[in-house]
C-alpha cells in the first residue's frame, strides 16, 4: 500500500523576477525595431520610463514610454511583459490590467504630442500592439473600436512590422 504514493517532496518554483522579465521584453522589443528600420537608435529609457515621472528635467531632456526612439519616430512606446490573465474582452473593463497600461500610455502619448504604441508579451505567445492610431494599413486587426472616448486598434506585432516605413517616421520635409 506505501508504495502507491509518491512522496517525493515538491519543488518549488523559482520566483520570477518581473523587473528582470520586464527589462528583458524592452530589450527584446528595442532589437526587433532597430533590425526592422535597420537603426541603433531604439533602447530603453534608463529607469524604464519612471525616471521621468520621478524626477524633474528640462523639457529638451524628457523622455516618455520605455524605449528611447529615434527624432522622427511617430510613437511613444510602452512595453508590457507576462500578463497571462488578460484578455481582448478585458479592453472593455476599465479597472482591467490592459486598461491602466492603455491609460498610462495614452498619458505619456499627450504629455509628448506623439501617437502611443503599446506592445504587450505574454508567454509562450506572440507580442501584440495597441495603438491609437487607427488608420495604419495592418493586415488582420484583432480589435479596433472606442475605450471611453479613445480609439484604439489592436494586432500582431508581425504584422505592424510589415507597414511601410512611412506610417513610422515624420516626413523629412
Amino acid at each position: 500500500m506505501k508504495d502507491d504514493f509518491d512522496v517525493t517532496p515538491l519543488k518549488k518554483k523559482k520566483k520570477v523576477n518581473s523587473r528582470a522579465k520586464g527589462n528583458r521584453f524592452e530589450n527584446k522589443i528595442a532589437k526587433i525595431l532597430n533590425e526592422r528600420f535597420n537603426t541603433k537608435e531604439f533602447c530603453r529609457t534608463p529607469g524604464s520610463g519612471a525616471f521621468a515621472t520621478t524626477h524633474t528635467l528640462p523639457e529638451y531632456l524628457k523622455v516618455y514610454g520605455d524605449l528611447i526612439t529615434p527624432e522622427k519616430f511617430k510613437y511613444v512606446i510602452e512595453c508590457k511583459k507576462g500578463y497571462d490573465g488578460e484578455q481582448v474582452s478585458d479592453l472593455l473593463n476599465p479597472k482591467s490590467t490592459i486598461s491602466n497600461m492603455i491609460d498610462q500610455a495614452h498619458r505619456d502619448s499627450k504629455k509628448s504630442s506623439k501617437k502611443f504604441l503599446l506592445i504587450i508579451g505574454q508567454n509562450r505567445q506572440e507580442p501584440v500592439a495597441i495603438t491609437n492610431q487607427t488608420d495604419l494599413p495592418v493586415k488582420g486587426w484583432m480589435f479596433r473600436g472606442y475605450i471611453d472616448d479613445l480609439e484604439i486598434a489592436m494586432f500582431k506585432m508581425c504584422d505592424l512590422m510589415c507597414v511601410d516605413d512611412s506610417h513610422f517616421f515624420l516626413d523629412n520635409t
